[in-house]
């Protein structure tokens, strides 16, 4: 069987909150890295992996973008091109949860978009928040970036309950080769509210690999939105009360640009 670009990555998620109380959480988890234009050979490769259809591992467009079983590429494309973004047929990857056993629920996906050469275009970060929301921030990447990818956007989503839409984001991303992390600092006017970060190693991609993640990580994606729920009620009981929650933005994404990439070291 032919390589795929796509992969799982296994590693570890941690949340660190910093105020107004402090709380930690670390868990083990998987995701995988699907190349869009892969996912027609994955159906057709993988027995335990299916596109728009039930398996023990699958994806589902309507899980992403616009919340239809549409295409993704030409959702992603068309938001690139009002950055003034052209791939011109370059590779677009989403890192994110599959569906286990027909669930998922992914507070963030990364979709990693290409320019023909291999040089990374921009990075999507797609967030859902537990109220059946969405929302996107697509960062063009800085040319000639050395080293993990910086940026940075104002926050114009409600994401936790108890935190306000205010203040910014601080990405750190390494993209996905042999190791992937993507770690998030939420900043307000008073300083950092919560670091959060993914750091995971490549695996190839295989029923067999497949299998070994359900048996490492059975019904992770149930205990992610199990494990968000019971964080939560941690976080009432240390006295956190929730924040209202406003009416989502208007557009599904939010165009940041370019010059609001940070530089090594910020």
């Amino acid at each position: 069987m032919t390589a795929f670009a796509s992969a799982l990555y296994r590693g570890v998620v941690v949340h660190q909150r910093v105020r107004p109380r402090r709380h930690r959480l670390r868990y083990r988890v998987f995701s995988m890295l699907i190349d869009l234009d892969e996912l027609p050979r994955l159906h057709r490769a993988l027995g335990l992996f299916a596109h728009n259809r039930f398996a023990l591992f699958s994806f589902r467009d309507r899980d992403h973008g616009p919340g239809k079983e549409h295409p993704l590429r030409p959702f992603v494309e068309d938001h690139l091109r009002r950055a003034g973004i052209d791939l011109a047929g370059g590779a677009i990857r989403v890192l994110c949860y599959p569906r286990i056993l027909g669930y998922v629920f992914n507070p963030l996906s990364v979709f990693f978009c290409y320019h023909r050469n291999g040089t990374l275009a921009a990075i999507l970060y797609e967030v859902n928040n537990t109220f059946g929301e969405r929302h996107s921030y697509l960062i063009p990447v800085v040319d000639g970036t050395d080293g993990p990818i910086r940026q940075t956007c104002a926050k114009r989503f409600y994401v936790s309950p108890f935190n306000a839409v205010a203040g910014s984001y601080r990405f750190k991303v390494v993209p996905p080769e042999a190791q992937v992390s993507v770690v998030i600092n939420q900043h307000d006017e008073d300083g950092p509210i919560l670091y959060a970060a993914f750091n995971a190693n490549r695996t190839p991609l295989s029923d067999r690999a497949l299998l070994a993640a359900f048996m490492r990580y059975p019904l992770m994606t149930v205990k992610v939105i199990a494990g968000i729920h019971w964080e939560a009620f941690r976080l009432w009981r240390k006295g956190l009360r929730l924040v209202e929650r406003p009416t989502p933005p208007a557009e599904p994404v939010t165009i940041v640009a370019p010059a609001t990439s940070l530089p090594p070291g910020a």
